[in-house]
Parts: C-alpha cells; sequence; structure tokens
C-alpha cells in the first residue's frame, strides 16, 4: 500500500517566452499543441539523482520516517550509463545496504516501478519499498528542436510503499502493463547504445537526442491509454469510467490527456492535470502529478482513483486503486 508520498522539481522555470527568442515558436503555437506555459529545468551540474534524492526525502517523511527495504528508481536519463543510479541515491537517502536498482521504461516508468515493487512486497521479499520516478529529460532533448523542446522538462516523484492489506486505501492490485517494440522507432534516442556502438560507425550530428514522431504517437498513446485504463477499471471491479472519482494520466501532452478522457467518458472535473506549469517530466511525471494533487486537495482519501500512462518502447499501463490518507510536504 502506499504509505507516503513527495515531489521534487527544481527551482528553475523556463517560460514559453523564454522558448519564443530562440526558437520559430509563439507562445499561442505551444499552448494549443501541448497545453504547456512554463516548465521547470535542471541548473548546469545537476543529474537526475539529485532531484530523486529530494523527492526520496519527502516521500519518507511523509511516511512517517524511517528508511525502506529497497530502492526502485525509475528513469530514462540515469547519471551514467554504468552503474545503475538507484544504489547512489539509496546511499545519499542513508539507505546503504538495501538492494536498489533502475527500471527504464521512459513515460510509464512509474506504472513499470509501480507493479515492480508491488510485486516485492506481495511475494514476502521485501517489507517496504521507496519507488522513485525521475528524469532529467531536457538533458537529452536538442534545444533547437521545437517539437521537443517545448514539451519536456525535469523532475521527481516518490511513493514509500509497505506491506498491507489488499481491501484497505492505498492497496496496489493488478497494475496492466504493455508494450509494442515494433513501434520503438517512434521514440528514441537512435545514439549511445550497444547496436550504434558496435556498428563501427559514428553517430548522424543530433542522434545523441531523443526524437519523437508526435503524429504517430498520439494516436497509439491515445489508444493505448484507453485501453488499459478499460482493463485496470475492470481489473478493479469497477463497472463504469464514472466510478473513478479522479483520473490521473501522464501529462504528455494536453491534448492526448483530453482525448482519452473523452474516450473514456471521464467529465473534466474528475481530471487531475498539471501540464501547464510543469511541462512533460517523463517517468517522474504522474508521481509529481499524484504528489501534487494531496497537497492541493484535489485527490483525498477515499477518491477512487484511476492512474494511466504510455511512453517509448512503446510501452504503456494503468491501474485502479481508492488514494489512501497521506501527509504531505509542500514543495
Amino acid at each position: 500500500m502506499i504509505a507516503g508520498i513527495g515531489r521534487y522539481l527544481p527551482p528553475d522555470v523556463v517560460t514559453n517566452d523564454d522558448l519564443t527568442a530562440r526558437l520559430d515558436t509563439s507562445d499561442a503555437w505551444i499552448r494549443s499543441r501541448t497545453g504547456i506555459a512554463s516548465r521547470h529545468v535542471i541548473a548546469p551540474g545537476t543529474a537526475t539523482s539529485d532531484l530523486a534524492v529530494e523527492a526520496g526525502r519527502r516521500a519518507l517523511a511523509s511516511a512517517g520516517g524511517g528508511g525502506a527495504e529497497a530502492v526502485v528508481l525509475a528513469t530514462t536519463t540515469p547519471d551514467q550509463p554504468c552503474p545503475a543510479t538507484a544504489p547512489l541515491v539509496a546511499d545519499r537517502l542513508g539507505l546503504r545496504g538495501v538492494p536498489a536498482f533502475d527500471v527504464s521504461s521512459v513515460c510509464s516508468g512509474f506504472l513499470y516501478g509501480l507493479a515492480t515493487s508491488a510485486g516485492l512486497i506481495a511475494s514476502g521479499t521485501m517489507g517496504s519499498v521507496l519507488l522513485i520516478a525521475a528524469d532529467a529529460f531536457t538533458t537529452i532533448i536538442d534545444p533547437a528542436d521545437r517539437g521537443t523542446a517545448v514539451i519536456f522538462a525535469d523532475g521527481a516523484g516518490a511513493v514509500l510503499l509497505r506491506a498491507g492489506r489488499a481491501d484497505e486505501p492505498g492497496a496496489v492490485g493488478r497494475v496492466v502493463l504493455g508494450s509494442d517494440g515494433s513501434l520503438g522507432g517512434l521514440i528514441e534516442v537512435p545514439a549511445g547504445g550497444s547496436r550504434q556502438r558496435s556498428s563501427g560507425v559514428a553517430p548522424e550530428p543530433g542522434d545523441e537526442f531523443f526524437r519523437m514522431r508526435g503524429r504517430e504517437t498520439f494516436r497509439h498513446a491515445v489508444g493505448r491509454m484507453t485501453e488499459s485504463s478499460r482493463a485496470a477499471l475492470a481489473a478493479a471491479g469497477w463497472d463504469d469510467p464514472l466510478d473513478a472519482d479522479r483520473f490521473a494520466a501522464h501529462q504528455a501532452n494536453a491534448r492526448i490527456l483530453t482525448a482519452v478522457a473523452e474516450e473514456l467518458g471521464i467529465p473534466q472535473e474528475r481530471r487531475l492535470s498539471n501540464i501547464e506549469w510543469t511541462g512533460n517530466t517523463g517517468a517522474a511525471s504522474l508521481a509529481v502529478l499524484l504528489a501534487e494533487a494531496t497537497e492541493r486537495g484535489t485527490l483525498r482519501a477515499g477518491h477512487r482513483t484511476l492512474l494511466t500512462a504510455f511512453g517509448g518502447g512503446l510501452a504503456w499501463g494503468a491501474t485502479a486503486l481508492v488514494w489512501p490518507e497521506l501527509k504531505t510536504l509542500d514543495d
């Protein structure tokens, strides 16, 4: 069950006006296509682990202090290719010696990490797991690409999971997951991996940056998030999408969020969103949204909540749970 929650956004903010000063775009264009007005970005010298540690500290404090028996970090932007970033984060949180590992599933990372963490607890392997989702996405974005530079941002969110009963608020039940590697080229960083390195061919200029084929991604994102959401509702025994009091989707793009909610028939007042002022923070997106909504009181104990996400892989997921009573720390 979810026993604690926290988030961290770096203090530096980039507005649409800041971007229009160097890109061929406008505030109106960005807002109409993404719903974003501003986004938080890391300062030079800051890494994903720095964001993860701050969010992790807040989730542990939210749960009443103490530690965790394991740390799972969902990220697409590890501090370095080797070693994993999670052990470093665990050490900095005073959790030296506990098992810690990374999960890489791009923007679906929080839900993949949630399924993994809940599974560790359900199997009896661990009594508690600190799940952190953190991305410094701006480190892999081409600053001259208006298709991605206006969307992606940096941040981290975390939850502390503990063993509990299946019928209590915060219990994590089935997490519906899926992937389609045949479409992996829709969302990718072409260079830097073993495929490119072993080829003996130098990468093309720009291949080190994140790329996304927006129109095709939009179609698949709407379809997969809708499909997995319906499966998650059925797994929870909720017969109608309106059984969900709150709908929390990965903050990918405002038009995607609207399309999925409309496909499901979920009214505006039940939709949680913060994309306007956070942008798309990758794996961190859902965790940051849930933490912020809890702080603001738009997500409260007892709310039946539907979560869904979609990202590179392609990979997607959804789950449904009753939100627990949580102490929060203001960002």
